[in-house]
C-alpha cells in the first residue's frame, strides 16, 4: 500500500522518504479508509484549517502566524492543482517536505 503512495508522491518529488511516507500513513490510519478523507479538499476552508491546525501545528509543531501556514497549503494546493483527487499522504508529505519536518514523520 505504502510504494501506491510513494508513487503518487514521486509526481511532485522524485526523492521519497519512504519513512516519512510510512510514519504518514501510520499517522493518518483508518481515515485512509475512506475515500472521502483519504483526499484533501482544496475548495474546503474547513478541511484546510483543519490540516493546518491537526496536521502542522499538532504533529509537525510548525510555529507561524496562521497566515503563513495558510499560504503554505495554498502552495501546495497550487503544486497539486492539475490531480482532481489530491491524496492525503501527498498532500501532507509535501508540506512536511517543506517545512523539513520529514524526520519528525519518518520516525
Amino acid at each position: 500500500m505504502t510504494a501506491s503512495y510513494q508513487d503518487d508522491i514521486k509526481r511532485y518529488q522524485p526523492n521519497v522518504n519512504q519513512k516519512a511516507v510510512a510514519g504518514i500513513v501510520k499517522h493518518l490510519g483508518i481515515a485512509l479508509k475512506s475515500p472521502a478523507a483519504s483526499f484533501v479538499s482544496c475548495s474546503s476552508k474547513e478541511e484546510l484549517a483543519r490540516v493546518r491546525e491537526s496536521w502542522l501545528k499538532k504533529k509537525l509543531a510548525v510555529a507561524g502566524a496562521d497566515a503563513d501556514l495558510d499560504k503554505s497549503i495554498a502552495d501546495v494546493c497550487a503544486t497539486m492543482k492539475g490531480d482532481p483527487k489530491k491524496h492525503r499522504v501527498t498532500f501532507y508529505y509535501l508540506l512536511a517536505e517543506k517545512y523539513g519536518k520529514l524526520p519528525v514523520v519518518g520516525g
